[in-house]
């Protein structure tokens, strides 16, 4: 469970941000969480295949969060694409995709399926769950979160060897296949420990502090949160549905979250450090992102 930031402007790219997009490695399959003007291009300077994308969940339709949704399907067309694309977005969602796939003189060759998502909606998917919340914002817009489904418990090498495991056995019980000790089998389930709790990660959109965004994030292994302006200019952020880098912070703190990114920052701030030291006083674990930065999901515990 990776993500790359390939946009983390505020809406509109700038010389050093592309506007909002993050890829999100589940391994089996490559989610876009937004899909802002430039993302293609971002995708070819990340790590990953635009052709993986398999899911695109759009949090709002606002240009910098969808515009490069168009370029992206032309491409995958031109690119021999025959694997389904599935799209989720608030509830305008299937009225607005429509649009996009109706711009300029191109004939769509692949599945394209469009899921209007209300706040509140779970949808379950190959190995996780997607769950949305209304995010604050003044037109429908939705914050989520994606968490994997629980996870193997840790392999105890210690037990496996008093059992009389050794060599290449050791991985085949890891890979979860039984193997036998003289007329004995030992089975996997016997050496592994409790199963973990699965990681997760809530994205905002755009959003002001909101209660159900805190509800959404509740004790989540990582939260992305807007990070628009400073907390001097956070009553102005907030009129036009937008958090402080501060608020962000103080919404990460409530929910329990474990880590925190900042993201979506306005032009008038070219370098990120004092949003982030703001961030900083408030929740230890809160960083700035930046275009094209790789992050791990770690095991919550």
């Amino acid at each position: 469970m990776r993500l790359t930031f390939l946009g983390t402007a505020g809406s509109w790219p700038t010389k050093e941000r592309s506007a909002s997009a993050i890829a999100l490695d589940m391994e089996r399959e490559l989610l876009l969480l937004d899909c802002g003007e430039g993302t293609q291009r971002q995708l070819f300077q990340s790590p990953h295949s635009f052709m993986r994308v398999r899911r695109v969940f759009l949090t709002h339709f606002h240009g910098d969060h969808f515009l490069g949704l168009p370029g992206l399907i032309q491409s995958l067309g031109l690119n021999h694409r025959e694997d389904p694309l599935d799209i989720y977005g608030p509830e305008d969602a299937r009225d607005q995709v429509d649009r996009v796939l109706g711009l300029g003189h191109f004939t769509l060759r692949f599945p394209v399926t469009v899921h209007a998502l209300s706040p509140g909606a779970s949808v379950e998917l190959d190995g996780y769950t997607v769950r949305a919340a209304r995010a604050d914002h003044p037109v429908p817009a939705l914050a989520f979160r994606v968490e994997e489904g629980p996870r193997r418990g840790r392999f105890d090498g210690e037990l496996a060897r008093s059992l009389g495991i050794r060599g290449a056995d050791f991985r085949r019980l890891e890979e979860g296949t039984p193997v036998a000790v003289g007329e004995r089998i030992v089975r996997p389930e016997e050496v592994m420990g409790p199963p973990r709790a699965g990681r997760s990660v809530v994205y905002s959109g755009d959003s002001a502090p909101s209660e159900e965004v805190r509800k959404l994030a509740e004790r989540a292994t990582l939260l992305v949160h807007e990070a628009t302006a400073a907390h001097d200019l956070a009553e102005e952020a907030n009129r036009w549905g937008h958090s402080s880098a501060r608020q962000a912070a103080e919404l990460a703190l409530a929910a329990g979250a474990r880590g925190l990114f900042l993201t979506h920052f306005s032009s008038r701030y070219k370098e990120t450090a004092p949003l982030e030291e703001e961030a900083r006083a408030v929740f230890v674990d809160a960083r700035a992102a930046r275009d094209l930065l790789e992050h791990t999901l770690r095991s919550p515990e």
